[in-house]
């Protein structure tokens, strides 16, 4: 929505006189002429000058309405340069700090320069498009986490309220508990995943630095999904250094090399292959995961790291689509960096680069 300036805001209560503008304009005009006149006479050798009166009054006049022209000029440039540009961005400043993120100022210039005011606006307008942003996102994300903790609580309501059943099996008794045993894990796994992001994102965890040899952790993370892939006859491949020494926080990395490793593990199908390598220069350690699962979309790749984003609808309860988000802000925080290549039906790859010990 484009915005208009208004005709006056009630806070504004006190306004410069255009008049006590004018009289000082007319009074410093007079000052210099008086002051031409005593120079022009000391040349000219003249010490009591006979002035007419009417001559007098004339010039009076005559500044007078010059001192008026001026002030009508420069009232005029003013008002157009800055009043009225300072009056749209005061009443869409109003209508933003009202909560509406739909406000645009549009540029007062037509030659398509642009001087400090139509620079204020450009930023201005950037400005709401990132507070429109920040606030859809803030909407998506509570709407995303009452949804995903809404679900796990109404299977341990529905379940628990079944247990109160005198006529239950013990085997479907026991099915039920693990049932409501699964919820409860899922709904603890998003709450601790929630307050990781959220201290992560407020930068309230600072990362415990130490060198250390990230082949050895990488190796480590593999061997702990070692049932998983050969309860999916997956062929794992690992193609690691001997040794590829790095400087960050061990324990946050964790989480990285843990939550790639799930998805391509749940990701990629049954009798599938997954490319665990690694690969060192003079600056960097650089660590793919590879996979040749069913790819993903232009669109899931955009998303990917958004948070509670899960591309494939399928798998939705397997996960709550913090993992890559909690990803990303731990390699930021780290200092490294991290893309994806992915083709529907072809595979993923996730690459993260970090420095090197030095």
């Amino acid at each position: 929505m484009k915005t208009r300036a208004s005709k006056h805001d009630s806070r504004v209560n006190t306004r410069y006189p255009v008049w006590l503008e004018y009289l000082g304009m007319w009074f410093i005009m007079l000052c210099l002429t008086g002051g031409q006149s005593m120079i022009f006479y000391s040349f000219m050798g003249v010490d009591s000058p006979d002035i007419p009166l009417t001559f007098i009054f004339a010039n009076v006049g005559y500044w007078g309405l010059m001192s008026f022209i001026f002030c009508a000029i420069t009232f005029a440039i003013r008002r157009r340069m800055f009043d009225k540009p300072l009056r749209k961005l005061s009443e869409a400043a109003r209508q933003v700090a009202q909560g509406d993120f739909s406000v645009h100022i549009d540029p007062v210039r037509k030659d398509g320069k642009k001087d400090y005011v139509e620079v204020m606006f450009e930023d201005f307008n950037t400005m709401v498009d990132e507070l429109n942003s920040i606030e859809m996102l803030t909407g998506d994300f509570v709407s995303n986490v009452s949804h995903e903790i809404k679900t796990p609580l109404s299977i341990i309501e529905s379940y628990a309220m079944a247990l109160r059943k005198d006529d239950i099996a013990a085997e479907q008794k026991n099915e039920y508990i693990d049932t409501i045993i699964t919820a409860s894990q899922k709904l603890n796994t998003l709450v601790t995943d929630i307050l990781k992001l959220s201290k992560l994102e407020n930068q309230k965890i600072t990362p415990a630095w130490e060198t250390y040899d990230l082949c050895g952790q990488l190796t480590e993370c593999a061997l702990a999904f070692e049932e998983l892939w050969e309860s999916k006859r997956i062929a794992f491949t690992a193609d690691l250094d001997d040794r590829a020494m790095i400087r960050a926080d061990r324990s946050m990395l964790e989480i990285v090399w843990n939550n790639l490793l799930g998805n391509a593990l749940k990701f990629t199908p049954t009798g599938g292959t997954i490319l665990l390598a690694q690969t060192s220069d003079e600056d960097s350690v650089t660590v793919t995961v590879t996979d040749n699962g069913s790819g993903m979309s232009d669109e899931t790749k955009r998303r990917l790291f958004d948070k509670f984003y899960q591309g494939d609808s399928s798998h939705s309860q397997e996960g709550n689509g913090l993992g890559l988000a909690l990803t990303r802000r731990v390699i930021e925080l780290l200092g490294g960096q991290i893309s994806v290549t992915s083709a529907s039906g072809v595979g993923s790859t996730l690459t993260v680069r970090l420095k090197a010990a030095p």
